[in-house]
């Protein structure tokens, strides 16, 4: 070795040596100066051949240019057409021709005969080139030998209303365009050269460092050497590992491999990355000496022998041997299986049951046993059990119909069924007799066991093969419910489970089960909570015309919350947007929803602006507080928020109130966002305080984003930043309200959602105006006729006079009344919507009341009447007086009027 040392360092011969094929470091700088070399000139010749094919490019550009711009000039037909066309044209294309930096632009007749030429001796003479695809209104590029050169030149028809009546060719030398490429490629082939310079430089400093670290070996020298090596390495039976002076591991044998587990690719891994007993990598990564330090791995008891590799002038680094202490590993065999088998214990009771799901829980046990206990672990439950429920009783059945929730092993390819499976065992196998008894059942060897091949032939010849040994099966059960099987499976790479393994088998499923009992108690009970929330919720939106209406509601992860929505049509073509959210989660706030949900519905009723629905939704709110506190003796506080908005379509009105809750936001058609000022009311439940409505003018197109808090704001999100967001996605006014819902959603939704969310858009309609008719009358008996007449022309107006008797018998009743009952105007107006509505407003606050008259009264029973033919009506207060109104079907219409309902006996 010394030698060879000395060999490669004589200065006489240092670039011979490096240039050498002997050696593999002179193959090397061969090889890399070649590639070098082949780069520059494939780089020379690449820019070369597209230089060439920039010149011809820039040659039939500029000439098309040239011809296209002449043969589209004003006058050129009438010129061409003229007695002498070459004397006008010679000099405008010879003028053109300078200014276009061609060689040539000839003007020529259909029969090629020039009537310009660079060359006057030309003119008169025949075009030398190709004319007929011009003829036929085509531009016709080509390269030719013209009387200036080798040209490539273009030929462009003149036309005169479609027809051609001459061409212009116009051509140009190739030889006389220039390309960029001629200025790069000088620069190109000096780079190239210094490019080869340094890399043959930076080359041979390799190459030499390598001639160094290879001591001059020729190929078939180091590869003789790397196979001695190597076959020693490997025959020996022990470990060999070699780490370097950083701590990496720089060889390892193959009874290292096995010895300390480690991975295929540890070569170049450090140390402390290894999964290492930590006393095994203390010792590793220390380098310090050792001899016959025992050590335990696994369940194994090593012997390590360890020296430095520095002590002779060599790298620095350690290398250690390793033995396996037979011996001292039977006399503590019993120690380590006990020991392993707390930890794996301990290890268990930590990884399962981190959540309260079934299938997540089921995942925990199947990943931590197959790790530590078995080679594949799969978990089977009943399918109740997976949606929370009780399982069926399967005593006595002798038949297990699971579902596999969850498989973990080895490998992904294994031969068992998969996860999501639903499955039917039958006696006798054991995950039958496990899942029906509820005792656990061990088969040692399933080579020659035949019960559990009942099930599936062909499968359990496939699990054979693949390597499966022995198996148990441990029924999952806690509180004395039976609810699936955890199998243990070991390949023949294992060994085989003994009695002894199954006391740890059953103690794994016990603390399983009870969290899986655990989650599905808690999915029952989430499931009845959601359920009830979700019954108590819209389960479609009504049919109305004033509002484009689109929804989301996203209960919490986890429990259910109070927030609710609600879409009232009313009276009048009108529709009431209701959002609300009651304090707290549960089952109480739920409850407590619904019975709002149902109050706003019945005070809708009532037609009652948005202040005054509010005050009777405080009040209800504080019965409820009241009610709770008499019940237990408990102080229940329940509070609420709520935002109630009325819109009228006829007048692109809306009526705004808030109890406590978020303001709405308005988008308006040109895109602005906007959160009005609503005056905040407390919230419902605390009293004493009114609320205060505020009116708005909307127009058509503006779209009404109501929500809960929950939608803006959580732990990681405060609620002027989730305003900001709202903002900013809500500025698309050309979203339908669906997308809008769905970006909103996007743009919101937090990782972690902790509560409900109710998000309600809907964007404006405005009622057409020929859809709206409005009399006012006096109070004068003599304007009933007139208004039947009105009324009877505008319905035959809109196509309605199957509705005109009843109309007219509705509204005959009801100006009669305001006229008998009532002072001042009369205004009536009818809504062609959905409905037909009338409504006929005076000034009185006095409702009318329905009643039944007897045989000898002289009246009542004009509102009886109106009631039997209208399909609804009712009355209506306004700060001027009170609306009597009611609506008829327009889809019963269609058959005429229908008098069968009507008890004129009773009249």
């Amino acid at each position: 070795m010394a030698r060879i040392r000395g060999r490669s360092w004589r200065p006489s011969g240092r670039w011979f040596a490096v240039a050498s094929t002997r050696s593999v470091a002179g193959q090397m700088f061969v090889l890399q100066v070649l590639i070098v070399l082949l780069l520059v000139v494939a780089a020379a010749v690449t820019l070369l051949l597209q230089a060439r094919t920039d010149r011809f490019q820039a040659a039939r550009d500029r000439s098309l240019a040239a011809a296209e711009a002449f043969a589209h000039g004003p006058g050129l037909v009438q010129t061409m057409q003229g007695p002498d066309p070459a004397a006008v044209l010679q000099p405008l294309a010879e003028a053109t021709r300078r200014q276009g930096g061609v060689d040539f632009l000839v003007v020529m007749n259909r029969d090629g005969i020039r009537y310009s030429h660079p060359d006057p001796t030309q003119i008169g003479k025949k075009f030398v080139g190709t004319i007929e695809p011009s003829l036929n209104g085509h531009v016709t590029v080509e390269e030719v030998n013209g009387p200036l050169g080798k040209e490539l030149q273009v030929v462009v028809p003149v036309t005169d209303n479609g027809r051609v009546v001459g061409m212009v060719a116009s051509g140009l030398k190739v030889s006389s365009v220039s390309s960029a490429v001629d200025e790069q490629l000088p620069l190109v082939l000096g780079a190239g050269a210094a490019a080869l310079v340094l890399a043959t430089a930076g080359t041979a400093l390799v190459t030499r460092r390598l001639r160094r670290q290879t001591h001059g070996l020729g190929p078939a020298e180091m590869t003789r050497m790397y196979e001695h090596h190597d076959a020693v390495l490997h025959a020996v039976r022990e470990g060999v590992v070699i780490v370097s002076g950083e701590g990496r591991v720089l060889l390892a044998n193959d009874e290292a491999r096995r010895l300390l587990g480690l991975p295929p690719d540890v070569e170049g891994r450090t140390v402390a990355s290894l999964d290492l007993d930590p006393r095994m990598a203390e010792l590793l990564a220390s380098r310090r000496v050792a001899s016959d330090e025992v050590l335990p791995v696994g369940d194994r008891l090593l012997a390590v022998n360890q020296r430095p590799t520095d002590r002779r002038g060599g790298p620095p680094g350690s290398v250690a041997t390793l033995r396996d202490s037979t011996e001292l590993r039977a006399l503590a065999g019993k120690a380590e299986v006990a020991r392993g088998r707390l930890r794996l214990l301990y290890d268990a009771s930590v990884a399962i049951g981190t959540t309260l799901d079934v299938q997540r829980t089921a995942e925990e046990l199947a990943d931590v046993a197959a790790r530590g206990f078995a080679d594949y672990v799969s978990v089977d439950l009943s399918e109740p059990v997976l949606r929370g429920e009780e399982p069926p009783e399967t005593v006595g059945s002798g038949v297990a119909e699971v579902r596999r929730v969850a498989l973990s092993g080895a490998r992904d390819d294994s031969p068992l069924y998969g996860a999501g499976e639903l499955l039917t065992f039958a006696a006798p196998t054991p995950q039958a007799t496990g899942f029906v008894s509820g005792t656990p059942v061990l088969v040692p060897d399933l080579s020659v066991a035949h019960g559990w091949r009942w099930q599936d032939e062909d499968r359990t010849q496939a699990v054979l093969e693949h390597g499966f040994q022995s198996l148990i099966t441990v029924p999952l059960k806690a509180r004395g419910v039976l609810m699936g099987i955890a199998n243990f499976w070991r390949t023949r790479e294992s060994e085989p489970f003994e009695e002894d393994d199954l006391s740890l088998a059953e103690e794994l499923a016990a603390r399983a089960a009870v969290c899986i009992d655990n989650a599905r108690r808690f999915t029952r009970e989430h499931t009845m909570a959601v359920t009830l929330q979700h019954s108590l919720l819209p389960r479609a939106l009504p049919d109305q015309n004033a509002l484009d209406v689109a929804y989301r509601y996203l209960p919490a992860q986890a429990g259910v919350g109070g927030d609710w929505f609600d879409v009232i049509p009313l009276p009048g073509a009108r529709v009431a947007l209701v959002v609300g959210d009651v304090v707290g989660h549960g089952l109480h706030a739920a409850a407590t929803m619904g019975r709002l949900r149902t109050a706003v519905q019945n005070f809708s009723a009532l037609d009652l602006p948005p202040d005054e629905l509010l005050g009777h939704l405080d009040e209800l709110v504080a019965r409820i507080d009241q009610e709770a506190d008499e019940g237990d003796g408990q102080s229940s506080i329940t509070g609420a928020t709520c935002l109630v908005a009325i819109y009228d379509p006829t007048t692109g009105t809306c009526a705004m109130a808030r109890a406590g809750h978020p303001l709405p936001a308005l988008v308006h058609p040109d895109g602005t966002v906007e959160f009005p000022e609503l005056p905040a009311g407390p919230p419902l439940g605390l009293g004493g305080l009114p609320f205060e409505a505020m009116e708005l003018s909307l127009l058509e197109g503006t779209s009404l984003v109501l929500y809960t808090d929950g939608l803006v704001e959580d732990r990681t999100r405060d609620i002027d930043t989730g305003l900001r967001i709202l903002a900013t996605t809500l500025a698309h006014p050309d979203r339908t309200p669906q997308d809008t819902c769905e970006a909103v959603i996007d743009a919101l939704l937090p990782d972690r959602q902790t509560d409900d969310i109710a998000l309600l858009v809907a964007r404006t309609r405005i009622l057409e105006p020929d859809s709206i008719a409005t009399w006012e009358l006096p109070s004068d008996p003599a304007v009933v006729g007139r208004a039947r007449a009105d009324v009877t022309r505008r319905l035959t107006e809109w196509g309605l006079e199957e509705a005109v008797f009843t109309t007219e018998l509705i509204l005959s009743e009801l100006i009669t009344n305001a006229i008998r009952h009532a002072t001042g105007p009369i205004r009536v107006r009818l809504l062609r919507d959905r409905n037909l509505i009338c409504e006929v407003a005076d000034t009185s606050s006095t409702s009318p009341h329905l009643r039944y008259a007897a045989a000898e009264d002289e009246g009542g029973r004009g509102l009886f009447l109106v009631a039997q033919l209208a399909e609804r009506w009712g009355t209506r207060y306004t700060p001027e007086g009170k609306v009597i109104w009611t609506e008829q079907s327009l889809m019963d219409l269609s058959g005429g009027l229908d008098l069968s309902g009507v008890d004129f006996e009773g009249l």
